[in-house]
């Protein structure tokens, strides 16, 4: 497995609830730090959703009202994303916010390799069906 340390900047524009890290396929992610930044002079409620797309659920893992020009990591330990699972965040003031994702991104190189593999072996079939009905058609 290949070992890729990231990381991934965030600016909150909007109140939305925004997508700030999907997990890659074929990829399980280390994430470190989720540092929140409040340049505003008055306290920010700020929500940190992750999506586990394997359970098809959305948790909420942080909730703050982040002080006037302050700063605070939203994981207080190791979080583990498996591919697909998704990283959300949202500020109830948009243009205040933001902040560094750090993380590590581990390929899973047996998954890559297998799917690579049987598609090349469909693709293989399909050609073979070709050529004979070609060769059958002279």
């Amino acid at each position: 497995m290949a070992n890729i340390y990231k990381n991934a900047g965030f600016n909150l524009s909007t109140t939305n609830l925004t997508t700030v890290y999907t997990c890659p396929a074929n990829t399980t992610s280390v994430v470190k730090t989720i540092q929140l930044n409040n340049d505003d002079g008055s306290a920010i409620q700020i929500e940190v959703f992750i999506t586990d797309t394997s359970a098809s659920a959305t948790f909420k893992i942080y909730h703050s009202d982040l002080a006037a020009d302050s700063t605070d990591n939203a994981v207080k330990g190791s979080l583990v994303l498996e591919a697909g699972d998704v990283i959300k965040i949202q500020s109830a003031s948009a243009n205040k916010i933001e902040g560094m994702i750090s993380y590590l991104e581990i390929f899973d190189e047996k998954s890559a390799w297998l799917n690579w593999f049987i598609y090349h072996m469909i693709w293989l079939t399909m050609r073979g069906n070709t050529l004979k009905k070609t060769s059958q058609m002279h």
